[in-house]
């Protein structure tokens, strides 16, 4: 009977032991595919480590390149049912990247986000080169817009002809219904774009320029601006 006990108890520690060692040591590439993040469009051309200490190389948030990152899922969120992958890049430079994603409970987003994200051609032909977040969070719940906060700046590739955007155009992240909106205006308050993204990816980018001047507005419609009343408005529709 004792032996029967004892032997029982050994198996259990045994599995017991088992189970922890793939937890402690499961990698994170594992890790990534259960939590439904890469059915997000969250890829990465390569991942290494654990999920507790891992790496990202060249990690994209559907069409945007986030670059290379640390990464490691907090076991804090984990215990609240959430998988939460903490990400960061401090290297002392100008694109370091701090923040989480976050998935669980029909909740999928950005936590705490503050660093620069190039966007390539993401947004042509408007010449949205970067977005600069300060201690961002946005996430969906269900197909809606759940949350969001924080401050974004849009940094420019290009110049369109008469205007000076050199320093960006920036605003507060919120909910518009469905969709996540940026809405981000100019130093001037003359030019402003309002940036709109759904839980699919979709997105539908407005850029509003007020002008009386006909040359500029002249300018501005050779470059794809319609006409609306005292203003010209560029629309562009695609999936990140």
């Amino acid at each position: 009977m004792t032996r029967l006990g004892w032997s029982r108890r050994t198996r259990i520690g045994i599995v017991l032991l088992f189970v922890l060692g793939l937890i402690l040591f499961m990698p994170m590439r594992i890790a990534l595919g259960l939590s439904g993040l890469e059915r997000l469009g969250v890829a990465a051309r390569e991942v290494r480590g654990t999920l507790w200490s891992g790496r990202m190389d060249q990690l994209m948030l559907g069409t945007m390149p986030v670059g290379t990152v640390n990464a490691a899922l907090s076991p804090v969120q984990l215990l609240m049912g959430r998988a939460r992958f903490d990400i960061w890049r401090r290297q002392g430079a100008a694109d370091d990247l701090s923040g989480a994603l976050t998935v669980g409970f029909g909740r999928v987003g950005i936590d705490d986000v503050t660093g620069t994200v190039p966007l390539g051609r993401s947004f042509a032909p408007l010449p949205i080169a970067s977005l600069a977040m300060e201690d961002v969070t946005a996430y969906f719940t269900g197909d809606r817009c759940g949350h969001a906060e924080g401050r974004v700046r849009a940094q420019m590739a290009g110049q369109f002809p008469g205007l000076n955007l050199t320093q960006g155009l920036s605003g507060v992240a919120n909910c518009d219904g469905e969709a996540l909106l940026l809405p981000l205006v100019s130093q001037s308050g003359l030019e402003k774009i309002n940036l709109r993204i759904w839980r699919s990816g979709r997105y539908v980018a407005e850029m509003r320029v007020e002008t009386a001047d006909a040359a500029l507005g002249d300018a501005l419609a050779k470059a794809g601006f319609a006409g609306t009343g005292g203003a010209r408005v560029l629309t562009v529709e695609g999936t990140l």
